[in-house]
């Protein structure tokens, strides 16, 4: 019950901020945050990523499969993650765990070079939640922006 009304809260602040139609990077890590579990030891590792979001350059959202996220904290800045065009994970057996891997971020200049930053915690995302969250934010940009439209200026 607390949660999900803290969830509702965060919602609606994150609502009424977002006026601009876009979420700052501080609101959406915020808004992944609020849906991520517990921190735990590793998670899976499938081959290779579904897709990456970064948020901030201390933290990233990776789907290893559509409809299966984890929210990666790292140990400090990671350089250039908010612009990389593409990153990597180190692993061990189809396993990536906090402390002992790293993100690898793709020069984003084309060099060959590969920025490495450390994982500091491991939280699973609740993926439905999530999307769900996502979804009433849309909405409710939509709306804000409809009804400031109809508004009559003098």
């Amino acid at each position: 019950m607390k949660l999900t009304l803290a969830i509702a809260v965060l919602c609606l602040g994150l609502a009424a901020c977002a006026s601009t139609g876009r979420l700052s990077t501080a609101q959406k890590l915020d808004l992944y945050r609020a849906h991520a579990g517990p921190p735990q030891q590793d998670m899976p590792l499938y081959g290779s990523l579904s897709g990456w979001t970064a948020l901030g350059d201390s933290a990233l959202a990776v789907w290893t499969r559509p409809s299966e996220g984890y929210l990666l904290d790292l140990t400090g800045p990671c350089q250039g993650l908010d612009y990389a065009s593409a990153i990597g994970l180190t692993s061990r057996i189809g396993r990536v765990s906090s402390r002992f891997d790293k993100v690898l971020v793709r020069d984003p200049t084309g060099g060959p070079v590969n920025l490495p930053c450390f994982i500091s915690s491991i939280r699973k995302l609740d993926t439905k939640a999530l999307r769900a969250s996502e979804q009433e934010l849309r909405q409710a940009q939509v709306q804000e922006r409809e009804e400031g439209q109809q508004s009559p200026t003098r």
